[in-house]
């Protein structure tokens, strides 16, 4: 074979490949409305996972999520992960966690997507604009609860693999689907069924990806970082019952008072904690990390108008970035037992809880946290010289997870956004939780990686949330993209 049939064949197979891609957009393009049509269907199911009256529709979500998967021909399997304990003592079914496999290629990497399809309560009187549970487009957007967290991005992964297999293409990798329907409420029974298939269905999947989670500005992102969570209650307990403050009061040392007093302790008006040992265990900003905060897209004043506030608690960037993913925060959420209803009433608490949280970041250890926040606790009241009692409990313990920016895995994200978006991505945090990331690493070893779709407004959990048709559109083509990519990572990289 002379050099120039060689460089021709070259130019043919270079060709090609570009083409395949090109023609997979395609095929994205001229599908949008069957996978908006998808989408509405989703939503329109109530997958509520924190209303147990909601369980019948929860089901039949996880079957509608299986069913999608079948007609793909992939090997779908519904996992029973066993039941939920109510607090009346009865027990309730949890809804099945799904899973499923396209292909089984030794000669291929295997990746593991993760998703869920339950979703937060929402109500019209909440303050929607339209029916939370009927899609609705407007100018460009697809409000409805779950669009954007998680159903979307669940879709847009099932849509990818789809694609390929329209255009009888092979699929560059294995494909394998975790979806599960309690994330909202904790994903209960998860981590018992990731364990138990840790040797089975999980043992030949090179690499996680999770899209549950969003960008920071219009700039696509890749996440690498989460901080986990400490949550508390503080109880502090006093008289054997409520008193009318106006026949008590003056005499009995209140429970309120002493609660408020001991929570004034935890955080400083600058947002300094101020337990002992706490701030002491986070690793060192380092200047790789700040340069990388410097480079990344944000709009503070944008930020500040999305949340209706005047002002920050820092002023530049940097600052606010790092506080906002890599350095712990106290939050304190409500305190139980008090009179929070409308109208006035004179009483005195008899006991009143407050709720709590630290976030936790590297290099924090939720079982030294818990042992610090209560030890301090303890102290501040002893102080007080109260009669009352005090009891400190830690109800959560989740741990932060953070990737390596280095691993192979990123550069495919980077790629796959260039091709698609044509600029580089944000490498981001989220100063949120998802245990479940953390969970994975911890049993299966896998590397992980956030592949976020949603939009940096696209109002996760509140009021109006959507999904905006180019992101769901794009973002398909992104996960495409990205199979293709990953499919390069040498048999070496872990």
């Amino acid at each position: 074979m002379n050099l120039e049939v060689l460089l021709f064949l070259l130019l043919v197979f270079s060709t090609a490949q570009a083409f395949q891609y090109t023609e997979l957009a395609q095929y994205v393009d001229a599908h949008q409305e069957q996978y908006v049509e998808s989408l509405r269907e989703w939503v329109a199911i109530e997958s509520d996972s924190s209303n147990v009256q909601r369980r019948a529709d929860l089901h039949r979500m996880m079957e509608a999520a299986a069913q999608k998967l079948r007609l793909l021909g992939g090997t779908v399997e519904l996992v029973d992960i066993g039941e939920q304990e109510l607090p009346d003592g009865t027990t309730l079914a949890l809804p099945k966690v799904v899973t499923a496999q396209f292909g089984s290629a030794q000669d291929k990497r295997t990746v593991c997507v993760y998703g869920h399809v339950d979703v937060q309560p929402a109500k019209l009187a909440d303050g929607w604009a339209t029916d939370p549970y009927n899609l609705t487009d407007i100018n460009g957007n697809l409000y409805g609860r779950g669009a954007s967290d998680n159903k979307a991005p669940v879709l847009a992964w099932i849509h990818a693999v789809e694609a390929y297999q329209a255009l009888s293409m092979e699929l560059p990798v294995n494909v394998k689907f975790v979806i599960e329907g309690m994330e909202e409420t904790g994903s209960n029974g998860l981590d018992a069924m990731i364990l138990a298939q840790r040797d089975t269905f999980f043992s030949d999947v090179d690499y996680i990806i999770i899209s549950d989670c969003g960008w920071l500005s219009r700039r696509p992102a890749l996440t690498y970082g989460t901080r986990g969570n400490c949550y508390f209650f503080a109880e502090v307990e006093g008289p054997k019952q409520d008193l009318h403050s106006g026949v008590y009061g003056g005499t009995v040392i209140e429970p309120m008072t002493d609660l408020v007093g001991i929570l004034d302790t935890l955080i400083s008006p600058s947002g300094k904690i101020l337990v002992p040992g706490i701030r002491e265990a986070v690793a060192p900003l380092s200047d790789e990390e700040w340069k990388m905060y410097q480079d990344i897209q944000f709009d503070m004043e944008n930020y500040k108008n999305k949340i209706g506030v005047n002002q920050l608690m820092y002023n530049n960037k940097v600052d606010l970035l790092a506080h906002m993913w890599r350095y712990p925060t106290v939050s304190i959420h409500g305190i139980e037992g008090a009179f929070s209803d409308s109208g006035t009433k004179t009483v005195i608490p008899a006991k009143v809880t407050a709720k709590f949280s630290i976030r936790q970041v590297p290099n924090m250890d939720p079982a030294m946290v818990k042992k610090q926040v209560t030890d301090y606790l303890h102290s501040v009241f002893a102080k007080r010289k109260s009669p009352n009692k005090l009891k400190v409990t830690m109800v959560i313990g989740a741990k932060p997870w953070l990737a390596d920016t280095q691993h192979p895995l990123y550069e495919a994200g980077k790629a796959a956004v260039k091709r698609v978006f044509d600029m580089d991505p944000d490498l981001i945090r989220e100063g949120g939780t998802i245990p479940i990331a953390r969970t994975f690493r911890d049993v299966t070893g896998k590397s992980i990686i956030m592949m976020p779709i949603g939009g940096f407004d696209d109002g996760l959990h509140s009021q109006n949330e959507k999904m905006s048709r180019y992101n769901y559109i794009e973002g398909t083509k992104y996960f495409i993209a990205y199979l293709h990519e990953v499919s390069h990572i040498k048999k070496t990289s872990v």
